[in-house]
């Protein structure tokens, strides 16, 4: 009598897990919207790659893919640029007013300084995704030394 007693409360508790175990995810996603300001950080491409486009990081979510990709020409990577939702990132050439918060937070200084256009190179990378109601950017910093400078970005 205790064992089957004890055996059927075993059964109703995997029954209650597995009920909220399904029924959490459905409504923790149901009405979350991106965060206003996040931020990806990247590494380089590593070794000698061989010349031409490499892939150097991927970041996937529900909201945005965002690919760095490098430009390599002798084994040294000239140039990192980004990839959004399969289209390269080009259009905006400064961080948009009121993104400095947003940019403090990441440890990006402000005001921020810029790389030559083609030419952004460092030994990280850290895009800065900007919510700004409707509008969202993506900005590409590469680090040199102990700053983030401006590579481009775009709206997402």
């Amino acid at each position: 009598m205790l064992k089957a007693r004890l055996f059927c409360g075993i059964g109703a508790l995997v029954l209650v897990a597995a009920a909220t175990l399904t029924a959490s995810p459905a409504s923790a996603g149901e009405g979350k919207e991106p965060p206003a300001c996040a931020a990806i950080s990247f590494r380089p491409v590593l070794g000698t790659p061989p010349d031409g486009e490499q892939d150097s990081g991927l970041y996937k979510s529900r909201f945005v893919k965002i690919e760095l990709k490098a430009t390599v020409k002798a084994g040294l990577a000239t140039n990192y640029y980004l990839l959004i939702n399969g289209k390269k990132a080009e259009g905006v050439t400064a961080p948009p007013k009121g993104s400095d918060g947003c940019l403090k937070s990441k440890h990006i200084a402000v005001p921020v300084k810029s790389q030559p256009a083609g030419a952004c190179t460092g030994t990280r990378f850290r895009v800065a995704v900007l919510r700004g109601g409707k509008e969202k950017t993506a900005l590409l910093f590469g680090l040199q030394g102990n700053d983030w400078l401006f590579c481009g970005g775009s709206k997402i």
